[in-house]
């Protein structure tokens, strides 16, 4: 039977070195940066407007489930704005102002590759930032996409986690039960996705800080799953 591990992307396999779960204190200085970059002519009051429109669309402040398209966030962020320009450039200037710094951790690269070797395909799983595209994402991911078999994102899906869509998503394209997969994840969000699919859930607890979110299985690096993998597959 084919065998299937959907792994989360930030705090899992790679991070964005110095950046909170919540990014809504970058939010002043990234559109600050689109202001200049564009000469908007943006006064602090329009600036605030945005942040805090943009901050009732984060996910990890107001919660939510359905996922909307960067367009749709920012076309509601910039509507009080004099000057129009083209969003997906505001879009790429805003990240561009948060000065992001991709790392693949250390043991990610090895676990996939032995994941290869072991026949296991390998999806991902990842509800992005607040508005980012899959573009900007995957650009900072590029080192790792050639490990995978499958990537997934909220946008993919249409679904943020803990919803079970995207476990559902990546169980279809294999033609494999969702049940049959393995969901590893760092936050509760993801042992929840994998409850509510009825998979089997895998917690890498990097700090073990003992987290208990009602997870199969623990581990704090993946050079453990080798053991796991080796006794069940």
């Amino acid at each position: 039977m084919l065998k299937v591990i959907v792994f989360d992307l930030g705090g899992t396999l790679m991070e964005y070195k110095g950046m909170p779960l919540s990014w809504v204190e970058y939010y002043e200085s990234a559109f600050e940066a689109v202001n200049l970059e564009f000469d908007l002519n943006l006064s602090k009051e329009d600036i605030q407007k945005s942040c805090d429109v943009l901050k009732s669309k984060n996910a990890r402040v107001v919660y939510r489930e359905i996922e909307y398209t960067p367009s749709e966030i920012f076309n509601t962020v910039t509507e009080h704005w004099q000057k129009k320009i083209d969003i997906n450039a505001i879009i790429n200037s805003f990240y561009k102002g948060h000065e992001l710094m991709p790392v693949i951790y250390d043991d990610t690269i090895d676990c996939l590759s032995f994941l290869k070797k072991k026949g296991v395909k390998i999806a991902t799983l990842t509800d992005l930032p607040t508005a980012m595209p899959d573009e900007i994402f995957k650009k900072d991911i590029s080192g790792l996409l050639s490990h995978l078999d499958l990537y997934v994102s909220s946008l993919t899906c249409g679904f943020r986690k803990p919803n079970k869509s995207g476990l559902a998503y990546i169980a279809e394209h294999y033609g494999v039960n969702v049940q049959k997969l393995v969901f590893i994840g760092d936050e509760e969000k993801d042992i929840k996705t994998a409850i509510n699919a009825g998979c089997i859930s895998i917690l890498i607890d990097r700090k073990n800080e003992h987290k208990n979110y009602g997870q199969d299985l623990s581990i704090t690096s993946l050079y453990e799953l080798h053991k796991i993998i080796n006794k069940y597959y």
